[in-house]
């Protein structure tokens, strides 16, 4: 029998191991129906308790955590094994309520402003579908995925593991739009985008609106993205346009895009200035701190997550690099003691997308710690533990990723 090895989680943890919460029973490899781009179905699903807001009616509430109107969370054992993860069971995450329910009626007409150039112009997405098309598979994933599993408590949603999804972008490469317009002017350093939420009245814009910078080397995959899933991009995701930016954490991807500026320093919005900030526990956000960009190397088990019977098992997980392509991924079924390879599943599409994988073992009765551990290819290996700060961003750590598995 295998030890069983504690485990390091945060007062808000999901209780991923608790037997009140399994939600998925795995016997054999002969229980996994087979794998496809889109996954597997999950044998059973707990339903959510709260119940899916009107933007988002469409999506699969049977394989989501709905936390808030604005906050809904892919369930553990909804994530499967594909490569791509269907739009209806993505995570969604809005910092304002979304805009009108007319936004998506006619796409086409929707404009963007392109300022911090040589010829600034206002295009419509009809425009934009004129200039060039690309689809690029990337990792959208919250900056707080993983939050739930910090012992300090950290404020805002309970991520576990589910605010993350890979997904097709469709669009036009936002180096081809500004090529068009003569180019960034001298001294840009920043892609500015602002966000076409309606702002509350009564407060400073500045504390609300949705304006995110980040470094000009952005630019290299950056599109300006019409599309989700071979789909026109539905208002939950940021439609009828939105900034994608492949490899950096989904804040940055701005939603209904209205504003692309290229300026020489930082906007001073506040989910800028001090918002996504890393700094230690207790520490205010502050413009000279870590701002969140680009991901980091990141891998989990996602399944079986309870319970199992001994024999062989099909363990399985998803695996990406961040910013740059995974490499491989080990898994451990003793809490990292011991490490094995695993065998990557599906199509490769990319650098920024995630890698299904599998790992094939025979496991005995009694309890088992199942971990991953990726490694980009750039040799950087995901870490055992996390780096606490104060609200619970980029945590990558695979000990607390985990999952125990009861062999019986």
């Amino acid at each position: 029998m295998t030890r069983p090895i504690p485990l390091q989680r945060g007062p808000n943890s999901p209780g991923l191991d608790n037997p009140g919460r399994r939600a998925l029973l795995v016997g054999s490899a002969g229980a996994m129906a087979s794998v496809s781009l889109l996954g597997f179905t999950p044998l059973a699903r707990a339903q959510s308790a709260m119940t899916l807001p009107d933007y988002a009616a469409w999506k699969d509430q049977s394989a989501l955590i709905v936390h808030s109107a604005n906050t809904m969370e892919t369930r553990r054992d909804a994530i499967g094994s594909g490569v791509l993860t269907p739009s209806d069971r993505l995570f969604v995450r809005n910092n304002l309520p979304p805009p009108p329910a007319d936004v998506t009626d006619q796409p086409d007409t929707w404009a963007v402003r392109i300022d911090g150039v040589k010829n600034p112009k206002t295009l419509t997405v009809a425009e934009l579908k004129s200039l060039g098309v690309v689809t690029v598979a990337s990792v959208l994933q919250c900056s707080g995925n993983g939050r739930a599993f910090f012992p300090h408590g950290a404020s805002g949603t309970q991520w576990s593991v589910g605010a993350a999804g890979c997904v097709m972008w469709t669009g036009v490469p936002l180096k081809t739009v500004v090529e068009a317009l003569g180019g960034p002017m001298a001294g840009a350093t920043y892609i500015t985008s602002t966000g076409g939420e309606t702002l509350p009245d009564g407060l400073d814009p500045k504390t609300v609106v949705v304006e995110r910078s980040v470094p000009t080397r952005a630019l290299e995959h950056a599109l300006l993205a019409w599309g989700l899933n071979d789909e026109p991009l539905p208002r939950a995701h940021g439609g009828p346009l939105r900034l994608v930016v492949p490899g950096y954490y989904g804040v940055n991807n701005v939603k209904y895009v209205k504003r692309v500026a290229f300026t020489e320093q930082q906007t001073d919005a506040k989910i800028q200035a001090s918002g996504y900030r890393i700094r230690d526990v207790g520490m205010k956000g502050a413009p000279d701190q870590p701002s969140m960009w680009e991901m980091n190397v990141k891998s989990w088990i996602t399944a079986p997550l309870s319970e199992s019977r001994p024999g062989r098992t099909m363990i399985y997980g998803v695996a990406f690099g961040g910013s740059r392509a995974v490499a491989g991924v080990e898994v451990s079924t003793d809490g990292g003691e011991h490490w094995q390879p695993a065998r990557f599943l599906g199509p490769d599409l990319g650098p920024f997308a995630w890698r299904p994988f599998v790992f094939a073992t025979d496991l005995s009765a009694g309890e088992h710690r199942l971990v991953s551990r990726a490694t980009d290819v750039d040799g950087n290996p995901q870490p055992e533990g996390r780096k606490d700060n104060e609200r619970g961003y980029g945590h990558n750590g695979w000990r607390d990723h985990g999952v125990t598995l009861t062999v019986a």
